[in-house]
This record gives C-alpha cells, structure tokens and sequence, in this order.
C-alpha cells in the first residue's frame, strides 16, 4: 500500500476584541469558513461561563480558555478540531499568570502557544508597563527554548510590537510610542535571532502595506494605516513544515485581523 499522505494543518490566531462582542459579529461563521484546524484567539475578556453555549462549545470544536481574574479584561482561548493531548496555562509568574495571556496546546509533539503579549504604554499612555511587557516577553522566551528542544513549536498571537519600519505606515511619528520602541524591537529580534522565525515576513520579506492592526477612528482600516503586530513564530523545525503564512484583512469583526499558516504534519 502507499504511504499515506502529510496532514494538512492550518493554524489562525485572532484578536477579536472580546469574544462575546465577536460572536456577535459572527465569529462562529468564521470559525467554520476558515477552513482552520487550530484558532487562537486573543483578548478573551469573559469568563467561560459569561459565553452563550454556543461560543463556549462550538459544535465540532473543541475549547480551550484561560480568562484573565479581571473581569472583562485580557484572556486567551484555544479551539481545535482534534482534542490536545496536554494543555498548560500560564508561566508560574503570579504578576503574568493573573491576566490569562498563555495558553499552550500540545498535540503529541507539536505544541502551539497561543498568547496575548502585554501593551507597554500603560492607562495613562506613558509606556509605564514597559518593564513589565519586556518581562513578560523575556519570561515566556526562556520557556519556550526549553519547549522546542521536544519538537516543533509554533508562537502565534497579538505580539503588540511592530519588529521593523516596513511594519507600520508611519514609523517616523511612533518612535517613542509602545509598540515600536527600540527595546520593544530589540526583544523581537533577539527571538528571531535565537531562530525563531517569522513566517509571513520570511515568505514576504520586503512587502509594504501588509498589516493586522488599524485604530478604530480616522478611516485607518480603509485607508490602510495600520500596524503589523499579530504574528505566528516558529522554531526551526516548524518552520520547514511551513507551506503558507497568510494575513486576512478582509475578515472584519475586531480592530484586528486574522493571521496564520498552513504547514504539513
């Protein structure tokens, strides 16, 4: 008989913005015309039981949450057409673990951390949780050099960091605005030094114009002044099972949009 076929995977993450605000806006369509295997969804902001039934148990999904303690804040769930073999949350960091921005889902040896990277820029726009974004960011990276050792690792989520000039329309007015400052920037690229790669900037390496974040004033969305800040990372085994990484800015519903990829498992 012939050997069978490499499965098909595709992985999406989202940032919807509140799910229950989402599901409003038909995320549960989305969830079935994706064609997804795996979707990650960032900016939760309810509790499992505050979901109608159908958000909390799509049909032919199966769920995943890690909501933050605040109510109506942060948060991150998982939904996947296979069950994971092993689910963890959180980084044993009570200051990180309290705003429910990790989830790791493992299926056998492949794992998919699906994450909701803090803001920097503080309630009162002064990039006062820049500290505490960067030590997020450090904490979870020390995390998963050691989860890669096991197998293929991909990082998909809302990094809310735009890495280089090409990822935002207008570099020059953000240089001391959270999201693009040079140790913000300086962090990312010490994950993809460590080699970590960005799938869709290494299948689209000098393409402009490509974002996942507009503000929700002005016309940015139409006008295309946006942010690329959502992303899907993969450690070096992942990445060559990678066969597409996609943006999908004409899938409304939050002030972001979908990203993701296809690979082979």
């Amino acid at each position: 008989m012939p050997p069978e076929a490499p499965a098909r995977l595709r992985v999406v993450s989202w940032n919807v913005n509140g799910l229950r605000a989402a599901v409003r806006k038909g995320f549960l369509d989305f969830l079935e015309t994706s064609e997804a295997d795996v979707v990650g969804i960032q900016e939760l902001r309810a509790l499992p039981e505050q979901l109608p039934d159908d958000a909390r148990a799509p049909q032919g999904w199966h769920a995943v949450f890690n909501p933050a303690e605040r109510k109506g804040y942060s948060g991150v769930a998982l939904f996947s057409r296979q069950p994971p073999t092993k689910v963890a949350t959180g980084l044993g960091v009570a200051e990180y673990d309290v705003e429910g921005r990790l989830l790791i889902a493992h299926f056998g040896r492949f794992a998919i951390a699906n994450v909701y990277f803090p803001k920097g820029s503080g309630k009162d726009r002064d990039n006062s949780r820049v500290p505490y974004k960067l030590g997020f960011y450090r904490t979870l990276f020390e995390r998963l050099q050691k989860l890669r050792r096991r197998g293929p690792v991909l990082v998909m989520g809302d990094y809310n960091t735009a890495h280089t000039e090409i990822d935002l329309a207008r570099p020059r007015t953000n240089t001391k605005t959270s999201g693009f400052l040079p140790e913000e920037r300086a962090e990312l690229s010490r994950w993809l030094d460590a080699g970590w790669s960005d799938t869709f900037r290494r299948q689209h390496p000098e393409e402009a114009g490509h974002y996942t974040w507009w503000r929700q004033w002005g016309n940015a969305r139409a006008d295309n002044v946006g942010w690329r800040i959502d992303y899907v990372l993969a450690s070096p085994s992942a990445q060559r099972r990678i066969d597409q990484a996609f943006i999908w800015p004409q899938v409304q519903g939050s002030d972001h949009c979908p990203v993701g990829c296809d690979l082979t498992v």
